[in-house]
C-alpha cells in the first residue's frame, strides 16, 4: 500500500537569525522567524510525511506556544515524526521538495542539503529531491521578505 503526502511553509525573513535548510545553516545575513529554528524545507517535509497517514500537521505535534520547541532544531523534530511514521508500519519511498527564494542562491546547498536530510530520515539520498527555485522577484519571496518550501512524499507499507 502506497500512500502520498503533501506539504507546504513559509517563514518571514529577519535580522539576527540564522538561515537553516534541510538542517544546513546557510550563510546569509538574515534568517527565518520562527517558534523553532523555523526550517521551512523541514517543516513541510514533516507535513507530507504527517499528511500521508492523515495524522494532522505540525502545529498539533508541535504547537508554537510550546516553550519545550522554542529553538528546536526541526531535525529533531523530524526524527520525532520518523519514529511515528516507522510506529505506523510504513517508510518513505521517495520525497521530492522544492525551496522557493529570490535569495540567497541555494543551488550550491542543495548536496549538502540532500546528504543531510537523507542521513537524518535514514533513507538513500536517491530518494531525496530538492529542488530551488525564484519567483523573478514576484511576490513576497521576490521581495526577499521571506522563503517558502513545498515537499511531496510517498510512503510505502513495510512488508506490503
Amino acid at each position: 500500500m502506497i500512500k502520498v503526502g503533501i506539504g507546504y511553509d513559509v517563514h518571514a525573513l529577519v535580522e539576527d537569525r540564522p538561515l537553516i535548510l534541510g538542517g544546513v545553516e546557510i550563510p546569509y545575513e538574515r534568517g527565518l522567524l520562527g517558534h523553532s529554528d523555523a526550517d521551512v524545507l523541514i517543516h513541510a517535509i514533516m507535513d507530507a510525511l504527517l499528511g500521508a497517514l492523515a495524522l494532522g500537521d505540525i502545529g498539533h505535534h508541535f504547537p508554537d506556544h510550546d516553550p519545550r520547541y522554542r529553538g528546536i532544531s526541526s531535525l529533531a523534530l523530524l526524527e520525532w515524526v520518523m519514529k511515528l511514521i516507522e510506529a505506523h508500519g510504513y517508510k518513505i519511498g521517495n520525497i521530492d521538495s522544492i525551496i522557493v527564494a529570490e535569495r540567497p542562491k541555494i543551488a550550491p546547498f542543495i548536496s549538502k542539503i540532500r546528504s543531510n536530510l537523507a542521513q537524518a530520515m535514514s533513507i538513500d539520498e536517491l530518494c531525496v529531491s530538492v529542488k530551488a527555485t525564484t519567483t523573478e522577484r514576484l511576490g513576497f519571496e521576490g521581495r526577499g521578505e521571506g522563503i517558502a518550501a513545498q515537499a511531496i512524499v510517498n510512503l510505502e507499507k513495510v512488508g506490503g
